[in-house]
């Protein structure tokens, strides 16, 4: 059985490899670190989970989840946003699965990924 895509968007090169090798085992992967990249992939990918970070360069993480929200082929996709930023977090967590505030522990987004995509 296909093991199902994560879409890790992450500016900082570091956090894009933790994510990535955190999730390896249970994903195919694709990454990127910027927001305008992300939006021309979306284009053309159905991901199954999204790793979302809200500060982006180029199209904010935001504008990106507002994209992914309105977008029919993306109605199952699953959204885990990112951010350093309590009030940002707040403001976005109806429009997310799930919201975690960054440094973001390995073991806990494999658990909250694992657990997220099996949701109806």
């Amino acid at each position: 059985m296909p093991k199902p895509l994560a879409f890790i968007i992450e500016d900082d090169p570091q956090l894009n490899e933790i994510m990535s090798i955190t999730l390896q085992a249970d994903f195919e992967l694709e990454t990127c670190v910027d927001g305008d990249t992300a939006m021309e992939r979306l284009k053309n990918v159905v991901p199954r989970i999204i790793i979302l970070d809200l500060n982006l360069p180029g199209t904010s993480g935001r504008d990106i989840l507002t994209c992914i929200r309105s977008d029919e082929r993306l109605a199952k996709t699953r959204v885990i946003l990112t951010t350093a930023d309590n009030r940002q977090a707040e403001t976005l967590h109806n429009d997310a699965d799930i919201v975690l505030l960054k440094p973001v522990s390995p073991k806990q987004l494999r658990e909250l990924a694992l657990r997220v995509i099996s949701m109806p």
